[in-house]
């Protein structure tokens, strides 16, 4: 994936909400001359500019969440329900994260009743088919369960800004992408709030899955896991396991209105950028921007 990626059409999808969290805890008491918090905001900005930069994608998007998948709350109402409310002074900020990645040209996608992690994956497999390039920026490891040789996955906390290959996947879990949602499925996920098999922890899993390959041919052959005590366990969360797939999947082919192909950044509005950099108060990013401002009127007046 790292070899390839600087040759051909490359896509860059960015989990929204995750990078406004992130920046949300890693930035504390910022707020704009008004006293509007802008502490999400202004690591949101530095976050995907930096992204960019790495990066140099040719298409881009941000995709937010757009509630939780019914197919998902039917299989399990516990889904997600650990999960406290967007702390107030975040959701403030968020229309304005959407209004500065307008003004920047960067797309962003939302649609009512889809999570994101299922139209990233509809949009990451779409561009994989059309022979794009495609870079997932997540800590969310569900994703691992789509990189390929033109699917990488970069982790907003790895500061080596590596792009995640298969391989990496192989020496990070213990088995192979094609695996990660049996994987998952026996380990389950705390963050979801999906219960796996009890005493099933992420090594298990992986010598299970190393073993048989593949959770269908594990319960096929569920006599020959030793010891008993484990087989015992395996046995009887056999449906929690079929159910956990079924949630864990992401679904590839939702409906967003937009392919891969629409997503060119836009070019930007200095202006636009302008104005909301002077109402936060961001006086670096200002000076950057009345700088470049100069320099492209410079350009004009000699031309």
């Amino acid at each position: 994936m790292a070899s390839s990626y600087g040759f051909g059409p490359r896509l860059l999808l960015v989990d929204g909400h995750a990078y406004a969290y992130r920046s949300f805890h890693a930035i504390r008491g910022l707020s704009a001359p008004d006293g509007f918090p802008t502490n999400a905001i202004y690591g949101f900005v530095k976050s995907a500019r930096k992204l960019r930069e790495l990066l140099r994608p040719t298409h881009i998007a941000t995709v937010w969440d757009g509630g939780l998948a019914a197919e998902r709350i039917s299989l399990l109402p516990e889904y997600k329900a650990n999960r406290p409310p967007m702390p107030d002074s975040l959701e403030q900020q968020l229309d304005q994260m959407m209004a500065w990645l307008e003004a920047e040209g960067i797309p962003s996608i939302c649609c009512h009743g889809v999570e994101a992690d299922d139209a990233i994956a509809t949009l990451a497999r779409s561009a994989e088919k059309a022979g794009m390039n495609v870079v997932i920026a997540s800590s969310d490891k569900d994703f691992g369960q789509l990189v390929s040789d033109r699917i990488g996955l970069i982790n907003p906390n790895d500061k080596s800004g590596a792009i995640l290959t298969p391989a990496d996947i192989v020496e990070r879990t213990g088995v192979r992408p094609e695996q990660i949602v049996d994987w998952l499925s026996l380990v389950g996920d705390s963050v979801d709030n999906i219960p796996g098999v009890p005493g099933v922890g992420e090594k298990t899993a992986a010598t299970l899955l190393q073993k048989f390959g593949d959770c269908e041919r594990l319960f096929a052959r569920i006599e020959e896991v030793e010891p008993v005590r484990l087989r015992d366990l395996l046995r009887g969360a056999a449906e929690t396991v079929r159910r956990n797939q079924q949630m864990i999947r992401l679904n590839d082919s939702v409906p967003l209105g937009v392919g891969p192909e629409g997503l060119c950044p836009r070019e930007s509005r200095l202006d636009e950028l302008r104005r909301l950099y002077s109402r936060w108060g961001f006086k670096s990013l200002l000076a950057e921007l009345d700088e470049n401002l100069a320099n492209t009127a410079q350009g004009t007046l000699f031309n």
